[in-house]
């Protein structure tokens, strides 16, 4: 299964108050992302969020077709005393 974190400037913004967005893969349910953040980070998942971003099909300025694969987003929201280190070095960096 695949996790992948989201670090955009909306994203770290919703870091700050607890709020991380991951991509995941689409065949995973909210229970399923839950137990794998907790795993994987060792932090208490409280709310699990998702949105499903549907398969894109458009033409190219050269005219050629262009597929964009079907995605999913999860936000997670964490335990108020607990966060994620990814996401905390890369404000870090962000507020120089």
């Amino acid at each position: 299964m695949r996790i992948t974190p989201i670090l955009s400037e909306k994203s770290l913004s919703l870091a700050r108050i607890g709020k991380y967005s991951f991509w995941v893969d689409s065949s995973l349910t909210k229970r399923d992302i839950k137990e794998l953040i907790s795993e994987t980070f060792g932090v208490n998942v409280k709310r699990v969020k998702t949105i499903n971003f549907k398969k894109l099909t458009r033409k190219s300025y050269l005219g050629k077709k262009i597929t964009k694969r079907a995605s999913k987003k999860a936000v997670v929201e964490i335990g108020e005393k607990e966060e994620i280190d990814i996401f905390k070095e890369n404000i870090k960096e962000k507020g120089k």
